[in-house]
């Protein structure tokens, strides 16, 4: 089992930073890749980047460029750098790790970008 705890979300004007975090406890010596969702109202939940194991990286068109996932040095806290925030990054945004066969979430923290 892994826990995930989030941090970092909040409200912010366009053009704006924020930074999540989500740190893992439990089985984390199994973890293959930790990324982030949102999902906005009436919207699917989609995944905004990923990070996996070995530092390759994969971020979602719409974020590319402005955004930048990492990791601390243990890989077990990934963090998510958000700059030149738009209205439509306002969402819920869950932390998702892959350890072995499974997927766990975060609760979801919500970020709100006012114009």
């Amino acid at each position: 089992q892994v826990q995930l705890v989030e941090s970092g979300g909040g409200l912010v004007q366009a053009g704006g930073s924020l930074r999540l975090s989500c740190a893992a406890s439990g089985s984390v010596f199994s973890i293959n890749a930790m990324g982030w969702y949102r999902q906005a109202p009436g919207k699917q939940r989609e995944l905004v980047a990923r990070i996996f194991s070995g530092g390759n990286a994969y971020y979602v068109a719409s974020v590319k460029g402005r955004w930048t996932i990492s990791t601390d040095n243990a890989k077990t806290t990934v963090y998510l750098q958000m700059s030149s925030l738009k209205p439509e990054d306002t969402a819920v945004y869950y932390c998702n790790v892959l350890s072995g066969w499974n997927d766990y979430w975060g609760q979801g923290t919500q970020v709100t970008v006012s114009s």
